[in-house]
């Protein structure tokens, strides 16, 4: 099942915010252990280079994403992505790139805490603990 990783799951592991980590973490074990194959917009990249060097320096920053490369694939964003996310019905920016660059990679579902913010989608929103528990039934 291909899988995009919202940006807060993703920072939920990288700086540790409880209580969502431990779920976050899990997520992160699935996709690491090719249970589901996961995928990062590649504007989640730069979202969490800026974000995490806020709180940390540079070479944590850097380590972390050279790791997230390991596990995830990148989805592409390109100047159709764009427009669609521009003309789009969501009111959140990044959300609509994040989906329209999903959509054209071919996944399955997103996964976020903020379940709500995809509501117009025509792909599967899964909340991090559903998805742990679909991916966990035997």
């Amino acid at each position: 099942m291909k899988i995009m990783f919202d940006t807060n799951i993703i920072l939920d592991v990288l700086l540790n915010r409880t209580p969502y980590a431990d779920t976050a973490i899990d997520l992160f074990s699935a996709a690491e252990d090719k249970i589901i194959q996961g995928y990062l917009c590649a504007t989640t990249i730069t979202t969490i280079d800026y974000l995490i060097t806020r709180v940390n320096d540079k070479h944590f920053s850097k380590k972390a994403l050279i790791s997230l490369l390991k596990i995830f694939k990148i989805a592409e964003v390109n100047q159709n992505i764009v427009q669609q996310a521009i003309q789009s019905n969501f009111s959140d920016f990044e959300d609509a790139v994040l989906y329209y660059s999903g959509y054209y990679t071919g996944i399955q579902g997103i996964v976020t805490r903020n379940v709500k913010d995809f509501k117009t989608s025509e792909l599967i929103i899964f909340s991090p603990i559903e998805l742990l528990d679909i991916i966990q039934k035997p």
